[in-house]
Formats: C-alpha cells, structure tokens, sequence
C-alpha cells in the first residue's frame, strides 16, 4: 500500500513538473489534461484521477510555482539582516532567476495573460503578486526602522517601480534577448535606491551580477 501511495505521489508530482514547463513556454491558459498525459505517457483518465479538472491543474502549477519562488528568492534572503541587506539579496534572487533554469515568471507572465479577465485564476495570481508586493514592502519598513532608509522615502512609490523594473527584465531576457539584461537591471536597482539609502555601507553601488 505504501509504494503505491509513493508511486502515486511521485506521477503527481511529475505531472505538476510538465505542466508547469508547459505554463512557462506558453501561458497557464495552454495546460490541458491531454496534453500532459501525452508528454508523460499516461492515459488522459490517469492524469484526471490524480490531479482533477484542468482547473485544477492550473491551481497545482500555480502553487508549485509559489513553492519555488519562496525557495529561491525569499528563504534565502531571510539568512540575511533585516532591511536593505535582506532586500538586496532578494531582488539580487529575483533578477537571476529569470533566465535561469525556473525560466519565465508567472507573475509576470500571467499579469499580462489574465489582465482582462475575472475569474479565480486570475484571484490566484492576484493574491501570490499582492503577497510578493508586502513582502517587499515589510523589509522596506524594517529598513527605515533600522536607519538604513529614509523616513520620508515614498514606499508606494519604490515598490511600484521595483515591479516595473522586474517586468522590464523579463521582457529584455525572454523577448529581446538582451544579454546583458540582468546587469543592466542590478545597475538600475542600485542607481533607484541610492537616492532614499542612508547607511554608508549599502549607500555604495551594490556588487555586480556574476
């Protein structure tokens, strides 16, 4: 009963890897219950028992996505001190991870692709950028507390262009395929905060990309 329940759990998890390769090529609204069962070699009826609607397979790939982007960008970032440091190392995260093996941004990507609609998934999408948005907000917060930025600094107003300059890099590296986007785009993050940074230590332009 026990390797049963593992190989099924091991064929679900395979089947959210494929679809969710397939939303970053080409959109959350391409996954079909078909179209998985044919890149894994399973029968549509096997893909269904597991997994459930498409919609519902939409929803697994969504929260693998999220499951990913908290390992890489914001765990990581935690080991960090609080403020600035802990920024920097995220947005540092943020703008590797998209021409990385994660590849497209379904933050991004599904912004653009669920703009004009009103139904759950787009809720879904929603929620996981609003979340990202008060997370950057809350270190912002913990940096002004700290004296590392000033007290005056218009946080509405970085986050606003931190997503701007995200959605210009996923543009550069996937569309025009800037080579050297991601350095341009650190270059940019570092000329955007010096104006509002107040410790001497992180006032100094931040280390390049590798």
């Amino acid at each position: 009963m026990e390797a049963k329940t593992a190989r099924s759990e091991l064929t679900q998890s395979a089947i959210v890897d494929v679809a969710l390769e397939m939303a970053r090529l080409d959109g959350l609204d391409s996954l079909s219950i078909g179209e998985v069962a044919k890149r894994l070699n399973l029968s549509k009826s096997g893909v269904f028992s597991r997994i459930g609607s498409r919609e519902a397979l939409q929803a697994a790939v969504l929260d693998s996505f999220e499951k990913i982007f908290q390992q890489e960008v914001i765990l990581p970032a935690l080991r960090e001190p609080r403020g600035l440091p802990r920024l920097d190392a995220m947005v540092r995260a943020w703008l590797a991870r998209v021409d990385g093996p994660h590849g497209n941004c379904l933050y991004v990507a599904g912004a653009f692709e669920y703009d004009d609609r009103d139904d759950a998934m787009r809720d879904r999408l929603l929620d996981g950028v609003r979340r990202w948005r008060q997370t950057m907000r809350r270190t912002l917060v913990q940096a002004q507390d700290a004296g590392q930025l000033r007290a005056d600094a218009d946080l509405d107003q970085l986050i606003f262009e931190l997503d701007g300059l995200f959605t210009a890099l996923v543009r550069e590296v996937r569309f025009l395929r800037t080579p050297d986007a991601q350095a341009r785009a650190w270059t940019s993050y570092g000329r955007l905060m010096a104006p509002v940074r107040l410790d001497a230590a992180s006032a100094a332009a931040p280390a390049p990309i590798p």
